[in-house]
């Protein structure tokens, strides 16, 4: 019995002289000539492809720290015409209206106006329809 079902099972293993190969690599599949480029200078490749992702890092952090910066002056100024305003404005003002009526962007003021409330100036005040509207601080009840 153990004969029986060794010659099958040995038949499938040898490989007849005139069969075709069970498998071959199927043609062009990794005979790319620029996968061999890469394989063949990936001590260069990979080095330089880590140093330029690393300078873009930096060149993109450096341009943000300087696109973000107010010098001590300027910020002083801005944050005294917005006391200046918001003073005409007993009620308050949303960050919109203080923005075009001094003339900074938005995301500036809105930046101005939290270190203004940090520094306990200004104040904020969010109504049912998500308005924001600053004022300053001790005015009104």
């Amino acid at each position: 019995m153990f004969h029986e079902l060794f010659v099958p099972v040995a038949l499938l293993l040898i490989d007849l002289p005139g069969d075709p190969p069970r498998y071959t690599k199927p043609a062009g599949s990794a005979s790319v000539r620029y996968f061999e480029f890469l394989e063949n200078n990936t001590h260069i490749i990979y080095p330089i492809i880590a140093v330029s992702v690393v300078a873009l890092i930096a060149f993109g952090v450096i341009s943000a720290w300087r696109s973000e910066d107010i010098d001590g002056i300027k910020k002083a100024e801005l944050k005294r015409e917005i006391i200046r305003e918001l003073r005409r404005e007993v009620y308050g003002m949303t960050a919109d209206r203080l923005a075009k009526s001094i003339g900074v962007p938005g995301g500036r003021m809105l930046k101005l106006l939290e270190e203004m409330a940090e520094s306990n100036i200004v104040e904020s005040r969010t109504d049912t329809s998500r308005v924001t509207t600053w004022r300053m601080k001790g005015l009104t009840n």
